[in-house]
This record gives C-alpha cells, structure tokens and sequence, in this order.
C-alpha cells in the first residue's frame, strides 16, 4: 500500500479548496435572481419572466387565452426587481388584472407597480397608476420603503412617515396607507387614490382577513 506525503496532502486540500471557492464564485457572481411565476385568473394564463443584472431588469411578459388563441407577448425595462405578484378583478367585469410589485435598489427601496388589465379577454392594456404628487397630504413624509398587496376591490400602498429628523434607517411617524381602485380611463385602466388612512406607530394594517373579491374572484397573490 503506497502512502503519500504530508507535504503532497496538504497540497492536495489547498487545490481542493480553491476549486470549491471558485465553484462557490461562479455560481453566484453577484447575479441579481431571476423571478420567474405563472398565475391564472378568468381564462388567462400569464407567464412572467424577469431576467437581467444590476438595477435595470428586463420583464416578458406572456399572455395566453386570448381570444382567437394568439398568444400576447409584452417585453419592458423595469427598475429593480418584482418582489410579489397578484392577479384580481378589481372592477368586478368578469375579466382580470395583473399586477407586478417592484422595489427599486437602494436605500430607499422605492416601489412601483407594473399592471395589465384584460379588455374581455379580447386583448390587455396598461393599467395606468400616478406617481405619487409629494406636495399632496398623501405623500407628506414620504421616503420610500413601499410594500404592495391587493384587498378586496382594492390596490393598497403602504410605507412608512418620516418625521423631519428621522434617519432613513428609523421612521418614527407611523404608517400611511393608501387605497387605489381601478376605473376605465380615457385610452386604458387607471387607478384612482380614494382613501388615505395613517396608522399609528407598531399599529398594522391586516390584509389578509375578509379577504373577499367583487365578482366572486378572490385576489390571487404570490410572495
């Protein structure tokens, strides 16, 4: 039986581990994920995919079910990346919406919302929201930090206030809620603020009870 060095073991355990640390390097590479989900609502199949590196992504869009059986394939830049994911009937038409919640990088981890909404299942359409107006009551304290879900017949928006010394690690002045509901706009979808609720400092808004949908649809939502 042939026995090897001390010398040429320790050798070998300093290859072996650099292999590892570079496997380990080249499987990360500091690559942002991909987000990849399917959702299904009313007849529609959407199929998102969101790939790319650093704070600009690349999101694809497709739609199946349409009518006439030709699917629909939607391609945009989106800043940062999507972090949650719902499909609903918020007008209660019979037809559904999907909704796309980002968060943008950085420390302030601004949100938006990317949303398509189903015109009888015959083609889909964006669904417009406005930037929040920051000399309006609704963004007084303002500074990012967004969260997204869908409830009942509404989109809320949430964040944090920040009084005016706060650190942005530390907001000190509750919550401020927002409630959106969808209409028909002029040339697609828009959603429209229509309640405006603070909320206390360590006080929560609970999304999930009563979760019930006009039209008899309950809001589909993926994390």
């Amino acid at each position: 039986m042939k026995y090897i060095s001390l010398k040429t073991a320790l050798l070998l355990i300093l290859l072996l581990s650099s292999i590892q640390l570079e496997a380990t390097s080249t499987n990360t590479g500091g690559k942002t994920p991909e987000f990849k989900k399917s959702l299904n609502l009313e007849g529609l199949h959407f199929l998102i995919d969101e790939s790319g590196d650093g704070s600009l992504r690349k999101l694809k869009l497709t739609v199946k079910g349409i009518e006439g059986g030709k699917d629909i394939v939607l391609k945009e830049e989106i800043d940062g990346g999507i972090y949650r994911t719902a499909v609903a009937d918020l007008n209660g038409d019979g037809f559904p919406e999907i909704y796309l919640f980002t968060t943008s990088a950085g420390s302030g981890s601004y949100g938006a919302v990317i949303a398509y909404g189903s015109n009888k299942n015959k083609s889909v359409t964006p669904i417009y929201m406005p930037e929040l107006d920051l000399n309006s009551p609704a963004a007084e304290g303002y500074m990012g930090h967004d969260e997204f879900t869908v409830d009942k017949n509404r989109l809320l928006r949430s964040f944090p206030v920040y009084k005016k010394e706060d650190p942005n690690c530390c907001p000190s002045g509750g919550t401020r809620q927002l409630s959106y509901r969808l209409i028909k706009g002029e040339a697609s979808w828009k959603l429209e603020l229509d309640k405006i609720t603070n909320l206390k400092k360590n006080e929560k808004y609970d999304h999930h009870s009563d979760q019930k949908q006009t039209g008899g649809q309950l809001p589909k939502e993926s994390l």
